[in-house]
């Protein structure tokens, strides 16, 4: 089955609509901001295991009684996994005397349990670890565009690496408006839209790529670089479509039973799987023709440029033009 998209007759809109979810990211991200864990901006993480079932609101009651005493419980947020009888509580970085305080007061209200875990993340490791995990970003984004271009050329790599940036702002501007935590698993899925994303990209590049070679070897019924790229995608895009949905399957299936710890990884996923899909065979294509179109032009300028030059003159007059006296 091969669909008929019109890539290139309808860029405009496909663009346009690109252009609008940046933008709206952007102000999502610069207005609202990203809801930053533990991970980033430093504080405690609390993981206990309770010998009977507890209850959630008992656990929120017992610790919005201890708000005035430590105000860092303010931004708690709690988990429960009534499987085993586990709770998580993320707060911010307590004092040694705020952890005894909240220690005691969860054994008082909410009966006996097992510490299985208490982890204590700076602000200092908060900021290393951001600074890190955008130098993962920028080194993966400068070798994917040098893979691109000894592969294809140089063309390719910027409408990828636009393709890209597309696809990672929208997916942050909207984990901010949902106000989901971002840690450390984030960075794992926005490096993970990444691969999945050129990946998608590449097979259509290279789809152009071979018809358009194609297409220069034909002495008769020589097609236009436009028509190159819009039968390239139709071919290829049921592919893209068929492994995209295939994923997402796995991904929904996470979303609803994967559980609270995993939600913003999961939910990243699932946006930058949808946008990347969507800038792979209708975004990254008609920035190659664009930019190809743009090339060619400047190209015909620079020899007309030339040839203007180039051309002799006597006494004011052109050489080839007859003068009569």
């Amino acid at each position: 089955m091969m669909l008929n998209l019109k890539v290139i007759r309808y860029r405009k809109i496909y663009i346009g609509f690109s252009a609008l979810m940046v933008t709206l990211s952007l102000i999502f991200f610069l207005t609202i901001g990203l809801n930053l864990g533990i991970d980033f901006k430093g504080g405690d993480l609390l993981q206990v295991k309770y010998e009977k079932p507890v209850n959630k609101d008992v656990i929120n009651k017992s610790l919005n009684e201890l708000t005035k005493d430590i105000p860092e419980l303010g931004a708690k947020k709690v988990q429960i996994s009534s499987d085993d009888n586990t709770m998580i509580l993320r707060t911010g970085q307590l004092s040694e005397a705020q952890k005894s305080n909240l220690l005691g007061k969860l054994t008082e209200k909410t009966g006996k349990y097992e510490i299985i875990r208490y982890d204590t993340v700076g602000a200092t490791i908060g900021k290393e670890l951001t600074r890190n995990a955008v130098w993962a970003l920028v080194i993966g984004s400068i070798l994917i565009v040098i893979y691109v271009t000894i592969r294809f050329e140089f063309v390719y790599a910027i409408a990828g690496i636009i393709a890209l940036l597309h696809d990672v702002l929208i997916c942050i501007g909207l984990i901010a408006l949902l106000r989901y935590e971002v840690d450390t698993p984030f960075i794992a899925a926005i490096l993970t839209i990444l691969g999945y994303s050129i990946n998608d990209t590449i097979v259509i590049f290279d789809r152009i790529r071979e018809n358009d070679k194609r297409n220069e070897k034909e002495k008769h019924n020589k097609k236009t670089f436009e028509e190159i790229i819009e039968m390239s995608v139709n071919q290829v895009c049921m592919r893209s479509l068929y492994t995209s949905i295939t994923t997402l399957f796995s991904v929904v299936i996470l979303l609803i039973f994967g559980g609270e710890s995993l939600r913003t990884f999961n939910m990243t996923l699932f946006i930058g799987m949808i946008f990347g899909t969507y800038s792979s065979i209708f975004l990254a294509s008609p920035l190659v023709y664009l930019m190809r179109r743009f090339r060619k032009i400047k190209k015909k300028n620079n020899k007309n440029d030339e040839k203007k030059k180039s051309v002799k003159t006597v006494n004011g007059y052109d050489a080839e033009e007859k003068v009569l006296v």
